[in-house]
């Protein structure tokens, strides 16, 4: 591809983007035109210059980078979200993958890894580093289940949420949402989890990597 392809940068951390802007930005044919630090200001910035590659964290300040993309592809289906993670628990790249992105390359991936699958994305291709690539196909070949599977994207969301220790109260408020819904969506996710206490719900999402959230 000749053709300069713009990318939107969303990272929480001001000094990681000013190393991912260098990384990419050394291909001869990527230019960052935005970055963002919050799942706010990244459907600001794509409003205003939609870009033609959208690199996104999953772990942000306000919501999560699978709801920030959730809500630019309510805006615009044709969006091309590349997720950039520290996750590589299977469930968070199938999330994504369910989500819409077209595609998931961990931050333990060599630099090189991150500037192909940008271009691939650009392309319409679908791309996965190689680590996370082996992981869902060894958890294919296990046949081993997911129980954070049996919950919905919006479910996934607020599981993320409760367990990084915001109260129902701030999970209404960040997915502007009503009190009573997330209460009751708190009641199924631990049905759905067969998690009858708090403390079996943080073991469950522990075991998950869900409160690995913080990078």
């Amino acid at each position: 591809m000749n053709e300069t392809i713009s990318v939107l940068l969303v990272d929480d951390h001001a000094v990681v983007r000013v190393g991912y802007r260098r990384l990419l930005e050394r291909a001869d044919n990527v230019q960052v035109i935005a970055e963002a630090g919050t799942a706010a200001a990244a459907y600001q910035a794509f409003c205003q210059t939609p870009p033609d590659v959208v690199v996104m964290d999953i772990s942000l300040p306000d919501v999560s980078g699978l709801e920030a993309m959730r809500r630019l592809l309510l805006r615009e289906p044709r969006a091309r979200v590349l997720v950039f993670s520290i996750h590589d628990e299977p469930i968070f790249a199938n999330r994504a993958l369910q989500a819409g992105a077209m595609g998931y390359v961990t931050k333990a991936s060599a630099p090189d890894v991150l500037v192909d699958a940008v271009r691939a994305v650009a392309k319409g291709e679908r791309y996965l580093s190689p680590d996370i690539a082996r992981s869902l196909a060894l958890q294919q070949v296990s046949g081993e289940a997911d129980v954070m599977q049996r919950l919905s994207d919006r479910e996934f969301e607020i599981a993320r949420l409760l367990a990084k220790g915001h109260s129902v109260r701030a999970v209404a408020e960040l997915l502007c949402l009503n009190y009573k819904t997330v209460a009751n969506y708190q009641t199924i996710i631990r049905q759905k989890l067969d998690a009858d206490t708090p403390a079996k719900f943080m073991r469950i999402a522990a075991q998950h990597g869900l409160l690995n959230d913080a990078a």
